[in-house]
């Protein structure tokens, strides 16, 4: 045994060891103590935030930049407001640590024998363990100083290999207590294909391939929680094909190179992308997740696209488990399959658009001025609303410039998740965030976080008064006609740019393109905290490409 060196400390190394530089968290007494005495010291920043699901936001916006995001909480009444977060952090493969200063072993005896009940306690030592046993990879309760460094080493293990939550109980009373330190260097487990299963599927895919003659590649959210980028980048320019992405994995490769075509999205799309995928006679999808927001009325061929996502493979009939995405690229590759001579069909020419000051914003029309702001050092979060079709559409040059929550869509998740962006981004980089009204108003409290420590990101409210996604998936018509909101749908209505002076950051509120052009200049002059600027637009306005929707 290490004399000195404790659990606390323990936590605290193996993290830092990872990359973790900032942790998002919520002061409480079972907790408290931990922070104090470990975390600063340790080399962490403690980013205090001020509501539990906006520490799990940070922390998942934060994890997307980094490769791990972690916060601090205190039992159940804590732990189990950021459920959600941790809910979302797992559908999306986000490499998140829940840490839940868990009473002392003493109380929770004392609890559970008696009835004498400490503060947050519910029915004893597995309440919250095994409520987050389903959102995690592991969920572990440290409660012997022996076991914690297998235990920490194992949950980690899990968060790093499989890029989604863990759950770490750390008792009270065990922080302070002595155990070994760390051996060597955490790193992610090996990943594993059957040979068999891997050599079909690289024959197949292989070729389609050489026998197609307008091939597309569709790439999917995988190709970045696995750090696949410069792999598929090596198998596109090989093969010369032309290639596309979903809204969750927009801008995983640069926007501005030559190959890329745009979002494939459902009527979400493009013209010039649905044409081709009409056109191609073989789709090659990798990484991609089938969802509903990835589809919108719209299905895939499933007779001409491969899949290659979740360890299979799946083409028409053909089906083969165990299959690495990152092992099947390297098979593909190293076919050497001749490239094709044919050229990506020219994208439309994008300029300012031609509107007077005093024009009155469209939801559209936002959409199209706001462009010429969206450079190679803009990262763009898009939030749960209409406005994943505006921002669908935008051109995004940074390779990883776009951030969005769109397979589970919890709305209210961008704003938030802009405090941790902010923290993990370079230093040149500017944050914008679209947000929807609705949305807003459940984490509007991040602006107090980011107005603390100087964080600069952009937040555009789009001011319609209405639940509009809701609308628009019951019953879009209304969008087309006199027919009044659905009255859930309908929102008390907030003067939003007013919050700065609550805050103590900037805001503009804004209705016209003259307006909004002063508001951006302002805020890009803004380097002191956040900036909001709210959008005011007409309630019946939607984006063009969300207008295919009729009832």
């Amino acid at each position: 045994m290490n004399e000195g060196y404790t659990v606390g400390q323990y936590l605290v190394d193996r993290l830092r060891q990872l990359g973790l530089e900032h942790l998002f968290a919520i002061a409480g007494d079972y907790s408290i103590e931990w922070l104090n005495r470990y975390v600063t010291p340790g080399g962490i920043e403690i980013v205090e935030e001020v509501n539990e699901v906006n520490a799990g936001y940070a922390a998942d916006g934060y994890a997307r930049m980094k490769g791990i995001g972690a916060l601090c909480v205190t039992y159940s009444a804590g732990a189990l407001c950021a459920v959600n977060a941790v809910a979302g952090a797992f559908v999306e493969k986000v490499p998140l640590v829940l840490i839940n200063g868990t009473p002392s072993i003493k109380r929770t005896i004392t609890f559970e024998q008696t009835g004498f009940s400490a503060h947050h306690f519910i029915s004893g030592r597995e309440t919250d363990l095994q409520s987050f046993e389903h959102l995690t990879v592991a969920a572990i309760r440290i409660e012997n100083p022996d076991l914690a460094p297998t235990l920490i080493d194992y949950a980690l293990t899990r968060c790093i290999s499989e890029r989604r939550p863990i759950y770490v109980e750390l008792l009270q009373d065990m922080v302070d207590l002595e155990c070994e330190p760390p051996r060597g260097v955490l790193k992610p487990a090996r990943i594993l294909s059957d040979a068999t299963s891997l050599g079909q599927s690289v024959a197949q895919i292989s070729a389609q391939l050489e026998s197609a003659e307008n091939p597309l590649i569709w790439l999917g959210v995988e190709i970045d929680r696995l750090g696949l980028q410069d792999k598929a980048m090596s198998l596109i320019q090989q093969l010369n094909v032309p290639f596309v992405t979903e809204l969750l994995s927009k801008a995983v490769l640069s926007e501005e190179d030559a190959l890329f075509v745009g979002v494939l999205d459902g009527q979400a799309s493009s013209k010039t992308v649905t044409d081709l995928a009409a056109k191609s006679d073989f789709v090659l999808a990798l990484g991609v997740w089938l969802t509903d927001i990835n589809s919108l009325g719209w299905d895939p061929d499933y007779n001409k696209t491969a899949f290659a996502s979740f360890d299979a493979v799946k083409f028409g009939t053909f089906f083969a488990g165990q299959v690495a995405l990152e092992h099947l690229i390297d098979g593909i590759l190293a076919e050497q399959i001749a490239p094709k001579a044919g050229k990506p069909p020219e994208k439309p020419a994008r300029s300012a658009p031609a509107v007077g000051d005093a024009d009155v914003i469209t939801y559209q029309g936002f959409y199209n001025y706001i462009q010429q702001y969206i450079d190679t050092n803009t990262i763009v979060g898009a939030d749960a609303s209409m406005n994943y079709f505006g921002s669908l559409l935008l051109d995004v040059p940074s390779a990883g410039g776009f951030i969005v929550q769109s397979s589970y869509s919890s709305i209210g998740y961008s704003a938030p998740a802009a405090t941790g962006i902010c923290l993990a981004k370079e230093p040149d980089q500017k944050v914008m965030v679209f947000s929807g009204d609705g949305g807003f108003q459940m984490t509007a409290q991040c602006l107090s976080t980011q107005t603390r420590f100087r964080l600069d990101p952009i937040i555009f409210v789009i001011d319609n008064g209405v639940y509009a996604v809701e609308q628009w998936l019951a019953d879009a018509g209304v969008f087309h006609s006199d027919k009044p909101y659905y009255k859930p749908c309908e929102l008390h209505r907030w003067n939003y740019s007013m919050l700065a002076e609550v805050f103590g950051c900037r805001g503009w509120e804004v209705g016209t393109y003259g307006e909004l052009r002063d508001a951006v200049k302002g805020a890009l002059e803004n380097s002191s905290g956040p900036s909001i600027i709210q959008v005011r637009v007409p309630e019946k306005t939607i984006p063009d490409n969300a207008k295919w929707k009729t009832n």
